[in-house]
């Protein structure tokens, strides 16, 4: 069968392409490389000894869009993760942010729809619970009001897909996920953002390397523990495997409802300060931080309970933070030929 990974080539995505490969699916991968770059696909080859379709395309491009659909007649599933993905830069330039999470989400079940059944993985976010009012963050949470553009784009997302599978022939899962870290165990591919890291994981290895003086913490005074955020931190390869048994539930039409809604997530969260301290022992260095004032759309606390992927979808985490951090060390050290 084969399915459609937009964004492929990015950090979540290209785990996911090896993972779908790994179980026997063709793969064709669209990607307009603005936070990746070529070379991740010579290291899913490296891995999977597959040379994937991959065709550099703007999804904001409708016309475009809609011509990859006509070329493309047998897609048999698609897992959408192209987005935009940092809080921050989404309070700055939220217009971005909704121009490219939304309309590349629009024009992709516009097309869709067409067909005469569609199954559809949409890449959502713990976002879209704000500060949940309990822990650990059930499916049926409220939806608070978004902390940023970001998350909102995740919250309107989920509702374009609920609103326009009522009417079609589209099957939707909605995987709302904590915090992706770490690589693929043979360091060939990982997470490398472009400019300066927006994510703590990626900031903290190029920090453990030198390419970054000091790693900022933003704020010590928020009600947990140690002062620091609390997250739910996922090793992307386990993520990637959740993504992969979604699919498989909706093309043995074994979704028991339209839309399903699953948190993935490891059911632990885990301050800022264990993060940088389980990087630590990992690396066996100190990591220089200072802490700074807290960051706009930052909340205090989100982590996940798991049960539900657990016993419904069949899905369980399995990395540690320890695992997901030495694997990311691992990779930032390949990656700049430490």
């Amino acid at each position: 069968m084969k399915i459609l990974v937009t964004g492929g080539l990015g950090f979540i995505g290209s785990h996911t392409v090896v993972e779908l490969q790994n179980q026997g699916f063709e793969v064709v991968i669209i990607d307009n490389l603005s936070n990746t770059s070529l070379n991740v696909l010579d290291g899913i080859a490296n891995i999977t000894g597959i040379n994937t379709a991959f065709e550099n395309l703007d999804l904001r491009d409708k016309e475009k869009v809609q011509d990859f659909f006509k070329r493309h007649r047998d897609i048999a599933g698609v897992i959408h993760f192209a987005a935009s993905k940092a809080v921050g830069e989404s309070v700055g330039n939220p217009l971005l942010y909704y121009e490219n999470n939304l309309n590349t989400l629009i024009y992709l079940l516009q097309e869709l729809q067409k067909q005469p059944e569609a199954n559809f993985i949409f890449s959502s976010s713990c976002t879209v619970y704000g500060q949940a009012e309990k822990m650990p963050i059930t499916e049926d949470a409220s939806i608070q009001t978004a902390m940023s553009p970001y998350g909102n784009t995740k919250q309107i997302g989920e509702e374009i897909i609920t609103d326009a599978a009522k009417v079609t022939n589209i099957n939707a899962i909605l995987l709302r996920y904590f915090n992706p870290i770490g690589a693929h165990s043979s360091a060939e591919i990982g997470e490398l953002p472009l400019g300066v890291p927006q994510n703590l994981v990626p900031f903290i290895t190029q920090t453990g390397l030198g390419l970054r003086k000091e790693l900022s913490v933003y704020g010590d005074d928020y009600p947990t523990p140690d002062g620091t955020c609390i997250r739910d931190y996922i090793h992307v390869v386990d993520l990637a495997k959740a993504h992969v048994i979604a699919l498989q539930r909706l093309l043995e039409k074994k979704n028991l409802d339209k839309v399903e809604v699953f948190n993935l997530g490891t059911g632990t969260g885990s301050s800022v300060l264990e993060v940088i301290h389980s990087f630590e022992k990992v690396s066996g260095q100190k990591l220089p931080y200072k802490i700074v004032a807290r960051r706009e759309g930052d909340i205090t606390s989100a982590y996940a309970n798991t049960d539900k992927a657990n016993n419904v979808l069949g899905w369980k985490a399995q990395s540690t933070l320890d695992e997901a951090m030495e694997s990311a060390w691992k990779w930032e050290q390949k990656v700049r030929n430490k």
